[in-house]
């Protein structure tokens, strides 16, 4: 059975400068609780495109994810492939504010491999995400992040 999460964020930049943090792996170490980012056969400073894979490494743990969808400036969409999931879709969702900012929904839909655990998976991952979005915004303000 699917489950999901949805998280959002406000950000006084424009979304050219929060999607670029979105699309540079380097940067994510910056604004996430992520200790290390890497690009599978990439350079992690450079613009990521569709198809890459990018390594997060939080502690012991390491994540892969397939970025899959990107339309500039409005959307990024990826894939998580393996950890604790049969199957996970995030999708980050960037709006211009018509006074400046963009908004930042962040949200996926997911799969957990280990039954009965797609509450705690929602519960866990809707408050790990709320500080990705809220580091996002902030960095991409310009300011840092307090993950």
């Amino acid at each position: 059975m699917p489950y999901s999460y949805g998280v959002t964020a406000r950000s006084q930049a424009a979304p050219d400068a929060v999607f670029a943090a979105l699309t540079r792996a380097s940067t994510w170490p910056s604004w996430s609780p992520i200790d290390a980012a890497d690009v599978e056969d990439g350079d992690p400073g450079g613009r990521q495109r569709v198809g890459d894979t990018r390594i997060f490494r939080t502690g012991r743990n390491v994540a892969r994810e397939r970025i899959v969808e990107l339309v500039t400036d409005r959307r990024f969409v990826y894939d998580n492939l393996g950890g604790p999931f049969r199957s996970y879709r995030g999708t980050v969702e960037l709006t211009p504010l018509p006074e400046g900012g963009t908004d930042i929904s962040w949200s996926a839909i997911f799969d957990p491999k280990l039954p009965l655990s797609g509450g705690f998976w929602r519960w866990y991952l809707t408050r790990f995400m709320q500080g990705m979005a809220d580091g996002l915004a902030a960095y991409a303000n310009g300011g840092t992040a307090d993950a």
